[in-house]
């Protein structure tokens, strides 16, 4: 018999690796942004096509709201772009969806906040630059929206760029299990030192710890005469559906409570499910299948529990990327929203301890509580100093999420010195900035919101 054993590659020669990609695929070629052939308002009709019907028009109303929130909207574009351009073929798991709005603050297990991405509809594993320009595009949109100076915005680009090399290079210096561990806690990560950057930090923190699970449910529900909660209906964003519906999704805890942990399992031992409504949350998502589910325990404490349709991400089905075979099978077998849960855990520091999934009738599914000391920051309305901090925040964040996968020290070979992978970034930004808005145009003329 002979030893299989082999030796892993070495941070040296993953980073040799990755400065060879540069021949394939030269730095500079990353600022290419190849727009021919493109369909754009297909591509949401065929998304709008197997949405919730009635919830269409409340998608085409959020996403007429301002060309920030259309971009929010439209990752599965993005993804087709990104497709047709240059690639370095330097796969992570990525977030597919890494704009600045999905960043944010969240209670941790130890309910401490932290800081760090906080949607994963759209994971999958893709090149590395993709979720990169993502974010660094949602800086330029959100900072043209508001008028915000051109210097600034550009820096603000740049630097986000700058964070994110120097981030995953140390990220990849350090031991699998030290980048494993690491996390950002509120103050930790978004620590400044200027008074109005202090100000919005303390603000947004105040606000994440009001909106929790308790704190929810008192708002958004009431008892019968039998002492059950109930929701109060807000339709179209918050409606009780049908008996069968809601009995599917009740039900569907049993297949749910198989991929959660014991102490989970044990936890939801001592609730009931007390009412279902459907909720139509964010932008880009309103109109696939999200409920939220009321449990109750003797004594009127309360649990909300959201559980939400996961479709294919848009990296594989509008941008092409090609999945490792062992993450397809298990998305195969186990479903979208197992896809969803597997990435959440991978690119997050601290991860809801609540994640699980489940196939239904209807789809695929995952779940996760709802409004647990969630928050964020109002990035069109910052300041310019704290809107620097938060860009270079965002750039960290990502780096660190990335640096998970086995091949970041490719990541930060290729990059090498980061001026020229900051201004390809900084060129391709500008250039998909002015397509989206002109994307936008087309979908206000469509909709008679023009």
């Amino acid at each position: 018999m002979t030893d299989p054993w082999q030796r892993p590659s070495s941070r040296a020669s993953q980073a040799a690796e990755g400065r060879s990609h540069r021949r394939s695929t030269p730095r500079r070629t990353l600022a290419q942004l190849e727009s021919t052939g493109r369909d754009p308002l297909a591509i949401l009709d065929a998304q709008n096509a197997t949405r919730v019907p009635d919830l269409v028009p409340l998608r085409i109303e959020r996403m007429s709201a301002s060309p920030f929130a259309f971009y929010r909207g439209t990752a599965a574009l993005m993804a087709a772009d990104l497709a047709r351009g240059a690639s370095t073929g330097i796969h992570v798991a990525s977030c597919g969806d890494a704009h600045v709005a999905n960043f944010g603050l969240y209670a941790s297990p130890q309910r401490t906040l932290v800081f760090d991405l906080n949607d994963f509809d759209e994971a999958a594993w893709a090149p590395w630059e993709w979720d990169l320009k993502r974010l660094t595009t949602s800086l330029v949109i959100g900072g043209q929206a508001t008028g915000r100076d051109e210097a600034v915005i550009r820096e603000a680009v740049l630097t986000t760029v700058r964070t994110y090399a120097t981030s995953v290079a140390a990220y990849a210096r350090r031991s699998p299990v030290a980048r494993y561990y690491e996390h950002f806690d509120a103050t930790g990560a978004l620590a400044v030192a200027d008074k109005a950057g202090r100000r919005v930090v303390r603000g947004a923190i105040r606000q994440a710890e009001k909106r929790t699970g308790e704190r929810a449910a008192r708002k958004l529900t009431e008892q019968d005469a039998d002492g059950r909660l109930r929701f109060v209906e807000a339709p179209p964003a918050m409606a009780h559906v049908d008996a069968e519906t809601a009995a599917k999704v009740e039900h569907s805890v049993a297949a749910y409570l198989e991929t959660t942990t014991a102490d989970i399992r044990l936890l939801l031992e001592h609730y009931v499910v007390s009412d279902t409504v459907r909720r139509a949350v964010g932008v880009g998502s309103v109109g696939t299948r999200c409920y939220v589910t009321a449990l109750q325990d003797g004594d009127d404490h309360t649990l909300l529990l959201q559980t939400k349709e996961a479709g294919a991400s848009v990296l594989v089905e509008h941008g092409g990327a090609e999945q490792p075979p062992d993450f397809a099978a298990r998305i195969e077998h186990q479903g979208e929203g197992a896809r969803v849960v597997a990435l959440q855990r991978i690119l997050q520091g601290v991860s809801d301890p609540f994640l699980g999934s489940f196939r239904g009738e209807t789809g695929d599914y995952y779940v996760r509580q709802f409004r647990d000391m969630k928050g964020g920051f109002d990035v069109e309305s910052l300041e310019d100093g704290p809107f620097l901090l938060y860009a270079q925040a965002c750039g960290t964040t990502l780096a660190r999420a990335h640096s998970q996968s086995p091949n970041a020290a490719a990541v930060a070979g290729y990059i090498g010195g980061n001026a020229v992978v900051g201004d390809a970034l900084l060129e391709w930004s500008w250039a998909y900035a002015e397509l989206s808005r002109s994307d936008y145009a087309a979908f206000l003329a469509r909709h008679g919101r023009g």
